[in-house]
């Protein structure tokens, strides 16, 4: 018998970002820099840069399909992000792919809004979010904005990011990360409970920057990471956090554009991390 090397792969699930800071590209610098072997199945493309969305083309549900399977029947991820899914009928049609691969682990990152305050949804998608994809994830990432649509209630402190994570678990999601980012506050804190009913309360400082485009594609890509590299769900959500708040740290002070500018995905960059399999 002979030992092979293989590294670890992970699959995105999500849109295109021409600026470079969110989305499909975030993801794969994320996957990167944390040591894995990043592939994509691209929903949307969106012109975009760290000023705004002027325009999304959706990618036709067939092309999504057929990407997801080529990557799933060759190269088999050991953990998917799913980013930003703009139609119902697309959400449908992935969560029937994905319901094929029970043993993949799913982070979900309902993006609905960028950064700039661009709408990326279509308002009938969310039930379909609901019904259909929230089952398959072992964890969902939405943001205070996107906790209040899902939760059908305003998010704005603690205590209301503490009862839309009730909220959305009664909904169908196993495990919720309710994140606080965009809390105005010199400490932020992001809230994982799960339907096993723990409850983690994750501060963090607050850093004063523009560079905040992205934050979420990141956060989800890099929880993604560290669960393909087969750590538990609560140390990846923990090693995750850290690390994007080092990204954001590391490029605070680079200008990138206009607007809100990309964090530092590479401020630490992993070599690619192997695994060993017996012949």
């Amino acid at each position: 018998m002979n030992n092979r090397q293989k590294y670890i792969p992970v699959l995105t699930i999500a849109g295109s970002d021409s600026g470079g800071g969110a989305g499909i590209q975030a993801d794969l610098k994320t996957f990167s820099a944390l040591g894995c072997f990043g592939t994509t199945a691209i929903t949307a493309v969106t012109v975009q840069n760290t000023l705004g969305v002027t325009a999304i083309h959706s990618v036709p549900n067939d092309i999504v399909v057929g990407q997801i399977h080529a990557v799933m029947d060759d190269i088999r991820p050991l953990a998917i992000k799913i980013g930003m899914i703009q139609r119902a009928d697309l959400a449908s049609a992935i969560a029937g792919v994905l319901r094929d691969y029970p043993d993949v682990q799913i982070v979900f990152d309902p993006v609905m809004v960028a950064t700039s305050g661009d709408k990326l949804i279509e308002d009938d998608t969310i039930a379909v979010l609901l019904e259909k994809l929230f089952p398959l994830a072992a964890l969902i990432t939405p943001n205070l904005y996107e906790a209040s649509l899902l939760a059908d209630m305003p998010v704005r402190n603690v205590s209301d990011m503490r009862l839309a994570a009730k909220r959305l678990l009664s909904k169908g999601a196993h495990a919720v990360l309710v994140k606080g980012g965009h809390l105005t506050e010199p400490i932020l804190y992001d809230l994982y409970c799960n339907e096993d009913g723990n409850e983690t309360l994750i501060q963090s400082n607050y850093i004063q920057t523009l560079n905040t485009h992205g934050t979420g594609c990141t956060l989800s890509s890099a929880i993604t990471a560290f669960l393909a590299q087969g750590k538990p769900l609560s140390e990846a959500i923990h090693s995750g956090i850290n690390y994007v708040h080092e990204a954001i740290d590391a490029g605070k002070d680079v200008q990138t554009g206009s607007g809100h500018g990309p964090l530092n995905h590479f401020f630490n960059p992993l070599p690619l991390i192997k695994k060993y399999e017996m012949d």
